[in-house]
């Protein structure tokens, strides 16, 4: 087979011989462009893509893991008393009435206040969770004269 191709090319003219040889070289120089570069090239722009975004998970959990670390640390108090008797003087102490005190097992209290300013309302949630004191569920309807209604279930963090 190789003697009869050396044949068959040694029949050609000088330019057709030329030609062979530069089409045979594009050839060769196609088939290594196709099975070896560009896999590899392909390869490494996959690994590149997946190593940024194992950074940016990497990044997410490590900021993640800080936040939780800081909850740890800043953890409050013992509440000291019972939850029902904390949110009552809590309220009090806020100036909003409390329509409904109910404990809820041993680890729950639903509360309603039947009118406050939404503003300070929402603060006062805000320094009770600071506090350790959070809200489970929460319910606020609009009064009508820019006050609100509002039915909530507290429990204390960590319970």
């Amino acid at each position: 087979m190789i003697a009869q191709f050396k044949t068959w090319f040694d029949g050609r003219s000088l330019r057709e011989k030329r030609l062979l040889l530069i089409m045979a070289g594009l050839a060769a120089l196609t088939l290594l462009w196709v099975a070896i570069i560009l896999p590899v090239t392909d390869g490494l722009s996959s690994a590149k893509e997946r190593h940024a975004d194992a950074v940016v998970r990497m990044g997410e959990t490590q900021a993640r893991l800080k936040v939780l670390q800081d909850l740890q640390r800043d953890r409050p108090a013992a509440l000291g008393g019972p939850l029902d008797a904390i949110i009552r003087t809590r309220a009090n102490d806020a100036g909003f009435p409390l329509s409904l005190v109910n404990p809820v097992g041993g680890d729950r209290v639903q509360i309603a206040i039947g009118s406050a300013r939404p503003g300070a309302l929402l603060g006062w949630i805000g320094d009770l969770e600071r506090s350790g004191i959070l809200v489970d569920s929460l319910n606020i309807t609009n009064n009508g004269d820019q006050t609100v209604a509002a039915q909530m279930t507290l429990k204390a963090r960590g319970i």
